[in-house]
């Protein structure tokens, strides 16, 4: 069985072609040094638009069988930044953990971590975990919920993932 893990930019200048997608390589960069398992990335890079963002976190989560959808922008305090009310909104369970951990990281870094909305969820057998926009911020952040992760995804009926162990040990419950 391949491992599919969504990518998703949520941008309107990125997705008219105004500039670069640099979320989305940073994530599969970050996936790829990341995870020691074999696994694809379902890429979709779309405006933020909330009923947009809704029908692609569904589409990946329910038809491309994704266990993680990861998503970059969206997340700050302006009028069009909407990516967390769409994953609520599509998700059956909220992991308000993630979103604490991830600001707790950058606020080391940045004291505008305070606006940030990053959020978590659950959609069936599904993680789906928002990400900040800038790159390295997606970095710090995802390394510092991905212990959490392949443990998520064990507790959903997901596939194993397994960890590169120099740079994350996922943590699993001794049986």
């Amino acid at each position: 069985m391949t491992i599919r893990i969504g990518i998703v930019t949520v941008s309107d200048r990125a997705s008219k072609g105004v500039y670069q997608d640099l979320g989305g390589p940073a994530i599969k960069d970050c996936l790829t040094e990341i995870l020691s398992c074999s696994w694809e990335p379902a890429a979709r890079l779309i405006p933020d638009e909330q009923a947009r963002i809704e029908a692609t976190l569904i589409e990946l989560c329910d038809r491309d069988g994704c266990c993680l959808v990861v998503t970059t922008g969206g997340t700050g305090p302006a009028l069009r930044d909407v990516t967390p009310e769409a994953t609520e909104a599509v998700c059956d369970k909220i992991l308000d953990g993630f979103g604490e951990q991830m600001r707790a990281v950058s606020l080391k870094v940045v004291p505008t971590a305070v606006l940030s909305r990053q959020i978590a969820g659950v959609r069936g057998k599904s993680l789906i975990v928002n990400l900040p926009g800038k790159p390295s911020a997606i970095r710090d952040c995802l390394l510092a919920v991905f212990p959490a992760i392949p443990y998520c995804i064990d507790l959903l009926e997901g596939p194993y993932l397994t960890t590169n162990e120099t740079l994350v040990k996922a943590f699993r419950p001794k049986k």
